[in-house]
């Protein structure tokens, strides 16, 4: 099940890491970097500063996956695993798993994905949300959404199949450049063995790989070599290709498409939530929308009509003219927010796009009432993280609905 049922020493006392142990009765020795001082929890675990970490005292090391190559823990481990390689790593006995990465759309595609196959007994786990010491290890199927920071410290788990879905740079401050980034996207295809499948976008830098590969562009691809009927399918913009790919997925395995099935999915929140005021005009959140890439698949959804959009937030170093040049075709007004308000007032003054500058969401929102009407779209859709505002995506994007609510 995980190597040698030895008790690792764990990297970061998180969700991923406190799992392992409580597998393990506790027990176990944490380095973390915001613990002060040494303590021990209830379970018997103790949990130290990271500078206290010696590598001569420790035969294996498991990390929370967010810790840049750069961390001094990381560069001092000499057994260190991740989270993959420790229960998917070793062993024969393993569940049937699938791997589900890219820059947007992996925890919806995951979701319909396991909806899909919740009647053949498949878990989901991985980055959305349940560690994978939590799984059990006798389900049939694991699906497994799965960030490139875990996949860069990934080096023997292999999966069967590996669904990769659009990339766009991201996380460039921690992979270093868009190479490194695009590197740790495609590397379960160096493990991957023959009979197992790849789904992968057209056009990437692919390495030599046994697995077999099927390289998509467009949504009338995916239907013509998997017999997909689009017309069957409820779901429209980004959410239409995540559909796609999870019933490709499933033609692939069972030979099987059941459109009632897939159309019975219901869309989490915070992802294209559309939703109108006491004046019945259209509000957008999409606070999910946390990159580039994902606010610009919500604003060609949405681009049709007049467009009132937020922007802003932590957007982690990203340039931001390429995105400027596919919004200003749709001409929206922009309202500004956040930490990186600046940067964005300076590049809509460039492309020529009305700006209102507002800091915040509640100032967003006020100014949008103004201007709102009923054939127009008042759109959430960041293109930024929400940390430098708020504690989640999730709180962004209640604080944006809860102002619209409030709203005479």
């Amino acid at each position: 099940m995980y190597k040698n049922n030895i008790k690792p020493t764990l990297f970061g006392y998180g969700k991923t890491t406190k799992a392992i142990a409580k597998l393990h009765s506790g027990g176990c020795i944490f380095f973390d970097d915001n613990t002060k001082e040494s303590f021990i929890d209830d379970m018997g675990n103790q949990i130290l500063p990271s500078h206290l970490f010696d590598p001569s005292e420790s035969k294996l090391e498991v990390m929370t996956p967010s810790f840049k190559p750069t961390h001094p823990l990381v560069a001092n481990a000499k057994n260190l695993l991740s989270e993959y390689d420790y229960f998917l790593g070793f062993g024969d006995k393993k569940p049937f798993n699938i791997w589900i990465s890219g820059t947007n759309g992996k925890t919806t595609t995951t979701q319909m994905l396991t909806h899909l196959l919740e009647k053949k007994g498949a878990l989901n786990g991985g980055n959305i949300g349940t560690p994978l010491a939590e799984l059990d290890f006798n389900a049939p199927i694991w699906i497994l959404e799965t960030s490139s920071f875990t996949l860069h410290y990934t080096h023997s788990a292999t999966p069967n199949i590996y669904l990769l879905l659009p990339i766009t740079p991201d996380h460039l401050d921690w992979h270093g450049n868009a190479q490194g980034y695009i590197e740790d996207k495609l590397k379960p295809l160096l493990t991957m063995k023959e009979g197992e499948m790849a789904l992968v976008p057209k056009g990437l830098p692919l390495p030599q790989t046994d697995a077999f590969i099927v390289e998509y562009d467009t949504n009338e691809f995916l239907c013509e070599y998997f017999d997909i009927d689009i017309s069957k399918i409820k779901f429209k913009g980004a959410f239409l290709q995540d559909a796609l790919l999870a019933m490709a997925v499933i033609k692939a395995l069972f030979d099987e498409i059941d459109y009632d099935l897939i159309n019975s999915f219901v869309i989490e929140g915070h992802r294209q939530e559309e939703f109108k005021d006491s004046k019945g005009r259209l509000w957008v959140n999409d606070s999910k929308a946390t990159n580039v890439d994902a606010a610009l698949q919500a604003i060609k959804v949405f681009g049709d009509k007049p467009l009132h959009l937020i922007l802003g937030g932590d957007d982690k170093g990203v340039e931001l003219d390429e995105f400027f040049v596919s919004v200003k075709p749709y001409n929206p007004i922009i309202y500004t927010i956040g930490a990186n308000e600046e940067k964005l007032l300076k590049l809509s003054k460039k492309f020529g796009l009305k700006t209102v500058e507002c800091h915040n969401i509640a100032n967003a929102v006020k100014e949008i009432d103004k201007n709102h009407n009923l054939n127009s779209v008042a759109l959430l859709a960041p293109a930024a993280a929400s940390l430098d505002q708020f504690s989640s995506y999730k709180e962004r994007g209640e604080v944006f609905m809860n102002c619209v609510k409030t709203l005479s």
